[in-house]
This record gives C-alpha cells, structure tokens and sequence, in this order.
C-alpha cells in the first residue's frame, strides 16, 4: 500500500515534450499550426457535407459526425498543450485533470464507434447494394450516431467514477504532455487495481467489440471485392473505402498500443508519440485523407469555390 499521510495533491505538473525554451516556442509553432489544420479541415467537411445535396447520403452522415467527434478530441487536449508551452508552470488542477481525462474518453470512445459504423456502411453499400437504402436509412443512421456518443458517454462516466476515488499525495509531476489514465494511475496514493481493471475491461469490451463489427464488415466487403471479375471494377470499389481503412488503422494501431502494452515496457518518449499520432495527429489527418482520396469530396469543394471566384472580364 501507498503511504497516505502525505501531503494532498491539488494540482499536477505536466512535464510533457521539452524545458528547453526554444524547443517549447518550437512545439508551440509545430501543435498550433496541427491545431488550426485539424479545426479548418474538419470543419470544411461539415460545411461540404451540409451545402452540396450530393453528400446527404449515409457514408457522408457519418463522416460529419466523424469530423465533429475530431474537433472534440483535439480541442480537449491541444489548447491546453499550447497554454503549457508558454507558461512557466506547467500546471493543471486535479479535478480539471480528471475532467479532461473524461472528455478524452468521451470523444475517443465516439470516434471509435462512429468508425465502426461506417465500416458497417461500407459493407451494407457493398455487398447488399440492393437494400442498402432499406438498411441503411435515416432512423438507422441517427441511432447508430446517437449509440455512439451514449456509449462513450458511459465508458467515459465509468472510468471517470473510479478516478474521482483516488487520492492524490507525495508525487504531482505527470511525465505527459495531457492527462490521460494511464500515467494518472501511477501517481495515486490508493489502490489503483480496481481502477486497472475497469480501464482494461471497459477498453476491451467496446474496443474489441468495435474492432470486430469493423474486422467482419472488411472481411465480407474484400471477399466481396475478389469476386469482381474486372481489375477496374475492383478498383472502383475498393476506393470508396480504401481511406476508412487508413483512418481506423492510424487510430486502432497506436490506441490499442498505448492501452494495452504492460507497464514494464512503458516508456516516456513511446508514450508520447502513440499519444501525439491517436490524440493530435488522426484529427488533423482524417479530413486531409478523406479529402484528398474522395472525389466527390473535391467535387463539392470544387463548386464552392467557384461560388466564391470574381467573375472574369468580358
């Protein structure tokens, strides 16, 4: 057992990237400029997606909620991360620690899922086209968007009840540049096996069941696409999902290492890379990929900004 008898902590102190000055003005330029893609991109896609009548199909439905849940999951952490960069101390409160712990989760959780039913999208459009509006309509799509977010929602209240027990005492120095569970679990001065323990089940329960819905639809969409007969035809289908693939890679490959790897093989540097890549990077990537590899993305774009061009001289 941890000693108790300590002092409480009130605040932590993120000792996340550099000290080094010039490299933090350095980290500050590099997460701003991430920051400011990942808000323009993301939110271009929600404007294409509500202007252009094209895009008010399924896949499109998802990809703007996908492209909100990516707002969500930057703005939790990097505003925070720019504020640290140029303060002299690093610092953020316990319960505003934790609050931000349970709106990563939250907006995680949701992008996980929502990524899931698109792959279940891909797969109605693919292999059943015959009844994919009947599978696929409105009510089907709200509900499946509105059981994401419940569902993050209470695997993030869950995770976020059990933190809230803890008692905080001796060490205040997180070496991350944001609060996540995992290093916040090695500071407390409590039991932390219970909290291990619903972290690790609640993450693999809607983790793999996640995974799995998205790893079946694959399976049927590519068994789909080997029995075109024609290399075009296959092409052709294979592109309309061939940038989820990518996403869902980026973003399970580097979760899945960050949550699961042993303790024993943690690292400081590793775990802010994985962090950077899910956390910063994916939000920024999504609408750059779905932009540049969807041509009826570019299309809308197309027509929008030739609504906005002068008109040439007769």
């Amino acid at each position: 057992m941890k000693m108790k008898n300590q002092t409480t902590v009130t605040e932590f102190i993120l000792l996340g990237l550099s000290s080094d000055p010039q490299m933090q003005i350095f980290f500050f330029s590099v997460f701003l400029v991430i920051y400011l893609i990942t808000l323009g991109g993301n939110i271009m896609i929600m404007v294409l997606i509500r202007a252009d009548s094209h895009l008010h199909t399924p896949m499109y439905f998802f990809l703007f909620h996908l492209s909100f849940a990516d707002i969500c999951y930057s703005s939790v952490t990097v505003p925070k991360i720019l504020m640290n960069l140029l303060a002299e101390h690093k610092t953020i409160s316990v319960n505003g620690c934790i609050t931000q712990i349970f709106f990563f989760l939250l907006s995680v959780g949701a992008e996980v899922l929502i990524l899931s039913a698109m792959a279940y999208d891909r797969y109605a459009a693919i292999c059943d086209p015959l009844r994919y509006m009947e599978r696929m309509n409105k009510g089907i799509c709200v509900l499946l968007v509105s059981g994401a977010w419940t569902t993050a929602f209470f695997y993030a209240l869950l995770n976020t009840v059990f933190t809230l027990k803890l008692h905080f005492c001796g060490s205040n120095q997180i070496h991350h540049f944001s609060c996540e569970l995992p290093p916040l679990l090695q500071l407390a001065c409590t039991e932390t096996l219970t909290n291990q323990v619903v972290l690790l089940t609640s993450f693999v329960i809607s983790g793999s069941s996640s995974f799995l819905l998205t790893l079946i639809s694959y399976i049927h969409i590519i068994s789909t696409i080997l029995r075109i007969r024609s290399a075009e035809g296959r092409h052709k289908v294979f592109s309309t999902c061939n940038s989820h693939l990518i996403v869902v890679g980026l973003l399970y490959l580097t979760g899945f290492l960050q949550y699961t790897k042993p303790s024993s093989v943690s690292s400081v540097v590793l775990d802010e890379i994985f962090s950077i890549q899910y956390s910063v990077l994916t939000p920024m990537l999504n609408p750059i990929i779905y932009s540049l590899k969807n041509k009826e993305v570019k299309t809308a774009l197309r027509k929008i900004l030739s609504a906005f061009r002068l008109p040439t001289e007769a």
